[in-house]
């Protein structure tokens, strides 16, 4: 029952103040004249002891010029309102009353410039005060002054004074805090934010109570000070004067609470909005035709001129976006995953492609943009994973990744496909787009791919045939050697060493029966990092074949395979009947489970099968021995082999991870040539080992 009573009296209370609000439409921008008011209130409430206050040292933020136009037009009344409070506060006149008298004052204005006004006449009374406080040791003048007001007593007597000018200082602090919200609530931009918003509209409808109640607070805190100079050192020892400030700020918390959280929701909102115009900005400047790439650059990288948002690889100095006008510019867009294996290759093709004699003349220059998302924490952990990716990368790195807003990630996202995994989009000198991922080109054919436009990628296919070249060019010059030597090369793999034992043991024996130079080397597997070491190991301690010491080569060898069909699905002709892709996708199939094998003969391959019908192929060496002498080792093996494969039946398998990108919508099996069948996978590999919170 007390409570909808006093609920009731709130509502009278709130009607009387609200039927004294009459604006006359005036705008003032009344930001200025806070922040003056915060720095008299900041610098008049920082603690008791005044030698440490005169010694403080605080932001100053006065603007006097600033300020001269808007107090010519507001100091008359900011004089009668701190006239009415100091006035009131001496005779004791009832709260409600004087915030009332104060309201009918200044009901012409908005209720932002209301309590601002209020503040600044409140903070000129209590300035005055502290300002005495502070100098009047050292001041003849304020020290008769002083005198006149009691000043020495009161500080003298400070010890037993700190309870009450510590419910002060926290009143004064909340006061400040409600007035921001409301001056920054009046501030919001219209252009992104109507008071239809339900956020907006709740907090607007609770602002005449947050001014009433933060301007009762304020005559409260002017009270206290009034009462000290009039009363002197007695009117310390009344405890329910803290009592009523501690209630106040108690009071006016709640309703601090309830604006700051409709302010971040109304935050959110227009941070929503301006994202989705930045957005549209972003579309709309790529469709258009632009005379250097500067507006696309800003757009993507950083928007403003106050700062210099890229490092200088070269010598790690930071540097504007006009470094890059008029170039063509290669996007390196990542998150902090990515591998030292990656950056070691590209950091040697990108030496290689700027030192070509026929390319020094070429403006281009890579351009590290990491991705993190927003909702990530960041850590020492990621700082210093950053940093450390940061420092050996030769060419250019944005500064840091906060400076990326969410419209271009969202872009970069949406309209580039970046999912995590690393994408170098290509801009020509102008900032249109001429390739949106060259790393697949890059990996197949190096610094060959040079200018690592689609129109490269495109002539680049042309000439290229299904040999073995393709596959290990840019690996081992050791496998090029027995190319050139015309030699049977088998290049195989899998992580059964059980397997790969009996695999490499049947071919040196069937090599010998047929009488042929037969080479061999282990291109392990595109994943299981850790039992591909172990297996190299047997391999080599065992003498079973040739392998590849470091594990480098193997990622590049598989990542290279991998960018050869992901090339093919960018440029839209990963089904093209095209028998040099049938067999790339055969291989990707054959790495998922078991073993698998390449025969060729010098460059030209002879077969590609899994381990499951090349093997079998060599075990029945007798069945198709008689074929050698008349067909050659080569052929012969071919067709016994294509009789395996023909009453196999292999199942094929793609595995696409959500990170990489442009995925397919239909794929057709490399063997049977039907469309094959999408499921949907969750796997936990432990292989890798990146943390979590890398991978954001």
């Amino acid at each position: 029952m007390a409570s909808m009573l006093m609920m009731s009296d709130d509502n009278v209370v709130m009607k009387q103040i609200v039927e004294t609000h009459a604006p006359d439409g005036r705008e003032v921008d009344v930001k200025p004249l806070l922040h003056l008011v915060e720095d008299i209130l900041k610098r008049a409430t920082l603690q008791i002891d005044t030698t440490s206050q005169a010694n403080a040292v605080s932001e100053d933020r006065t603007d006097h010029a600033g300020f001269v136009p808007m107090l010519d037009s507001l100091s008359y009344t900011i004089d009668r309102v701190s006239s009415e409070i100091a006035y009131k506060a001496l005779g004791g006149t009832d709260g409600h009353a004087t915030t009332v008298a104060l309201f009918n004052m200044l009901a012409s204005y908005s209720w932002d410039i209301k309590l601002v006004l209020t503040l600044a006449a409140f903070a000129m009374n209590y300035g005055e005060f502290w300002l005495l406080a502070q100098i009047y040791s050292s001041n003849q003048l304020a020290k008769s002054i002083a005198i006149l007001k009691q000043l020495p007593i009161i500080l003298e007597n400070s010890g037993p004074l700190k309870p009450r000018f510590d419910a002060l200082n926290n009143l004064i602090k909340v006061v400040m805090d409600v007035a921001r919200c409301v001056v920054e609530l009046k501030d919001l931009p219209p252009t992104y934010i109507s008071h239809e918003v339900p956020a907006l509209s709740s907090a607007m409808a609770h602002v005449p109570a947050a001014v009433y109640s933060t301007v009762r607070s304020v005559l409260a805190c002017a009270a206290q000070i009034t009462s000290l100079t009039t009363m002197g050192y007695e009117f310390a020892k009344l405890t329910t004067e803290t009592w009523e400030l501690s209630t106040l700020a108690h009071k006016l918390s709640n309703i601090l609470e309830h604006l700051r959280k409709q302010l971040a929701t109304c935050y959110q909102y227009i941070d929503e909005k301006r994202n989705v115009e930045a957005y549209q900005i972003l579309l709309n400047l790529f469709e258009k035709i632009h005379i250097d790439n500067m507006k696309v650059l800003k757009a993507l990288i950083y928007a403003e001129d106050d700062i210099q948002p890229l490092i200088d690889g070269s010598n790690k100095t930071r540097v504007h976006l006009d470094v890059l006008r008029r170039k063509n510019v290669l996007l390196l867009i990542s998150g902090l995953a990515i591998s030292n294996d990656e950056l070691s290759i590209l950091e040697q093709i990108y030496n290689e492609s700027r030192n070509h004699e026929t390319r020094r003349d070429s403006q281009y220059e890579v351009v590290w943009i990491p991705i993190l998302d927003h909702s990530v924490q960041w850590s020492d952990r990621i700082t210093e994973k950053f940093e450390s990716l940061q420092s050996a990368m030769p060419w250019y790195t944005l500064y840091h990744p906060s400076l990326m807003e969410k419209a271009p990630i969202r872009f970069i996202k949406e309209v580039w496909h970046f999912k995590n995994k690393p994408i170098l989009v290509v801009l020509d000198p102008q900032g249109k787009v001429v390739c949106p991922n060259a790393l697949h080109m890059m990996w197949i054919w190096g610094s060959n791919a040079f200018p690592f436009t689609s129109l490269r990628e495109e002539s680049l296919w042309i000439e290229e045939t299904w040999r073995l070249e393709l596959l290990v060019n840019g690996i081992d010059p050791v496998i090029l050697k027995w190319i050139n030597e015309e030699k049977y090369i088998f290049l195989y793999g899998g992580d059964d060493v059980e397997w790969v034992r009996k695999f490499t043991n049947t071919a040196r024996a069937t090599a010998q029966a047929a009488g042929i130079p037969l080479e061999m080397v282990y291109a392990g597997k595109s994943s299981k990092r850790e039992k591909i070491r172990l297996a190299i190991e047997k391999i080599t301690e065992e003498k079973l074949s040739y392998a590849w010491q470091d594990l480098t080569l193997i990622w590049f060898f598989w990542t290279r395979l991998e960018s050869m069909f992901f090339s093919k699905i960018q440029l839209g002709k990963v089904d093209d009947q095209d028998p040099m892709m049938q067999e790339i996708k055969k291989l990707l199939s054959y790495d998922r489970e078991g073993g698998w094998a390449i025969l060729s003969k010098g460059s030209r391959v002879v077969i590609n099968g899994h381990g499951t019908t090349v093997l079998p192929t060599m075990v029945e060496y007798d069945l198709w021995k008689e074929q050698v002498p008349v067909k050659g080792f080569d052929l012969a093996f071919a067709e016994h082999h294509e009789k395996i494969h023909d009453v196999a039946h292999l199942c094929c398998r793609f595995d696409f991870p959500m990170t990489a990108g442009r995925i397919p919508v239909t794929l057709k099996c490399p063997e049977c040539n039907r469309s094959m069948e999408k499921f949907t996978t969750f796997l936990c590999c432990h292989d890798e080992g990146i943390p979590d919170e890398l991978l954001q």
